[in-house]
């Protein structure tokens, strides 16, 4: 590193240097000799207007001496001309050999008045001259001076430029190379701060006292891994606390990354399975429903539950599994092995118990109807046994409920689920119950009967109905008027029976399919209902593949909606005999 700072800063330096000395020698330099030349042309003219009205006035000299004498003050050669460009005297050849200077610009200039000033090569020497004639009467005056002394005197400070420049060089070379082990010392400082950062160590730190860049630099990373540091920590910190209440859990949890492999589980799926992270997790858990939930959460990207049963031999889980943000899903496997079994107990103990109390009970009804018949109208016997004959029909009734809640919740009842037209369960429902409604005061219609067909067991859903038009004709029946119908929904068709009542309170409405739940207890008692119609119905469209609801507001009457999936087109088909054809998938 200190060798890569210490080229870049020489490169610099010498660029830095060579700009300087070109700039110098083209602009300060020519600028000089420039002003150089111009000094010695204005010198020469002065000198040569001097030499001037020294040959208009000195008449005890000749003007070899003359020439002779001003060469020698101006320090360059002096020549006499006549009009016609002969040299009359020279001060470094013999006039008489000269050549005629009739057509040198310098003179032409001369002689037509004027100070005449030219620059041109000897053709006898070959070294350049700087020519200024001025006129005189018959003829002129002129200096030659030679510029060899300007390119002499130019040359000597080329020479000194670049003896500066290399001086300059080599200062450079050492601060260069003091200014690369400074810096790179510096910033061997920062890389190796940095790849502890990197390494995992940010307890790591760095001192840099310097305003400069590097310092600036060093400061902004130093506070940078100060606040990484605090961020780990308390990353870390949450982790745990994290850790913890996942391990505190009764439920077992496991997360999976978008790999399909194991990324985390708590002590609870531990004791569960046997768990190696970053294996496939089909090698911890192989039942197909978890793995169907993990794989659906991750591909939907939205949360899925289903109940496992293979995880564990002998165990049933509820699995919820929910998407993570990047990929993969986390699952909770709730244990409810021992919920089941007290749900199976207790369905199986009403069963047993109304099963049991079926055969007692129809007898009591029997021999208080005998007695009723045979009692005298007066006797006060009567009206005990009416009583009796009322609660034993009662009790009755509530067992024949209980057994077919059971039946239903426990999956024991087999619904033989057929396509029917939606209109018919519509139709069988109000011939079923015209007479009792106009027994009631109540208008039976039926509105939007769907043309689709449904799957359903014909039974089972009248059923269904029978519960809700019994309850609406009980609850509703100052309405006077009471509505059926159905209508189309997506891939279901959505049944209704629409009343218009008092309403219920939409604090009653989540409640209203629990078992024995009612909205007024004391008038429920008094029209004989048992509390388990609704949960009946609930349990026979859950069976269906359906749902069903209430909608209500306070005297605005009350809706109970259902829906049952519609029939596919190869159950619609059948053949002349009434079967059903088969179908072969293609």
């Amino acid at each position: 590193m200190r060798n890569r700072i210490f080229f870049k800063l020489l490169a610099a330096f010498v660029l830095v240097i060579v700009a300087g000395t070109v700039t110098l020698d083209i602009s300060i330099r020519r600028a000089w000799e420039d002003s150089l030349r111009e000094t010695i042309e204005s010198n020469l003219r002065q000198k040569a207007v001097m030499f001037a009205d020294r040959v208009r006035s000195d008449r005890g000299s000749s003007l070899q001496q003359i020439a002779s004498q001003e060469a020698k003050a101006a320090g360059a050669r002096a020549t006499i001309i006549d009009v016609t460009g002969g040299v009359l005297a020279d001060s470094e050849t013999d006039a008489a050999s000269a050549n005629n200077q009739a057509e040198e610009p310098e003179f032409v200039a001369a002689l037509k008045g004027e100070i005449g000033v030219a620059k041109r090569s000897s053709e006898r020497l070959g070294v350049p001259f700087l020519y200024v004639a001025a006129p005189i009467s018959g003829g002129a005056v002129r200096f030659a001076y030679p510029l060899s002394e300007l390119e002499a005197s130019t040359a000597r400070s080329r020479h000194t430029l670049l003896l500066g420049s290399a001086i300059a060089f080599l200062a450079a070379l050492l601060i260069a190379g003091v200014a690369a082990q400074l810096t790179a010392r510096r910033l061997r400082n920062i890389v190796q701060f940095s790849e502890r950062i990197a390494a995992g160590d940010l307890g790591a730190r760095i001192s840099e006292v310097s305003g400069d860049e590097i310092g600036q630099l060093a400061a902004a990373l130093d506070k940078t891994a100060r606040h990484l540091q605090r961020n780990f920590e308390a990353l870390q910190t949450s982790q745990r606390q994290l850790e913890i209440l996942l391990n505190s859990m009764e439920d077992a949890v496991i997360a999976i990354g978008p790999d399909n492999r194991v990324q985390w589980a708590n002590q609870r799926m531990e004791k569960l399975q046997h768990t190696r992270l970053s294996a496939p997790v089909v090698e911890t858990v192989r039942d197909p429903d978890f793995l169907r939930v993990i794989r659906g959460a991750n591909e939907l990207r939205t949360v899925l539950t289903a109940r496992a049963t293979s995880v564990v031999r002998g165990r049933v889980f509820d699995v919820t599994a929910a998407p993570m943000p990047e990929g993969g899903a986390v699952a909770v496997l709730r244990d409810l092995t021992e919920t089941v079994r007290m749900e199976k107990t207790r369905r199986d103990f009403i069963a047993n118990v109304s099963h049991e109390l079926r055969t007692p009970l129809t007898s009591i009804q029997g021999y208080a109807e005998t007695l009723l018949d045979g009692s005298n109208e007066n006797n006060h016997a009567r009206e005990f046994l009416e009583i009796i004959r009322k609660n034993a029909s009662r009790m009755s009734r509530l067992t024949e409920d209980l057994l077919t809640l059971a039946r239903v919740e426990s999956g024991e009842q087999r619904f033989d689920t057929q396509p029917v037209m939606a209109g018919e369960l519509l139709n069988d429902a109000v011939e079923s119950f015209q007479e009792q409604a106009r027994a009631h005061g109540i208008e039976l219609q039926v509105e939007n009967s769907s043309q689709a067909a449904v799957n359903a067991d014909r039974e089972a859903i009248h059923q269904v109905f029978s519960n809700l038009i019994d309850n609406a004709l009980k609850y509703a029946a100052a309405g006077g008027r009471l509505v059926l119908g159905a209508r189309p929904a997506a891939d279901r068709v959505e049944f209704y029976v629409r009343d218009f009542g008092a309403g219920i309170a939409s604090e009653h409405l989540p409640r209203l399919f629990e078992r024995f739940y009612r909205v007024d207890k004391a008038r429920s008692r008094e029209s004989g209902g048992t509390g388990l119609g609704l949960a009946i119905a609930k349990h026979i469209v859950l069976a269906h593949g359906g749902v069903i609801w209430a909608e209500s507001e306070l005297n605005h009457g009350s809706v109970f909606l259902f829906t049952l999936p519609l029939a596919t087109v190869p159950e619609l088909v059948k053949t002349a005999d009434g079967t059903v054809p088969e179908f072969t998938e293609l």
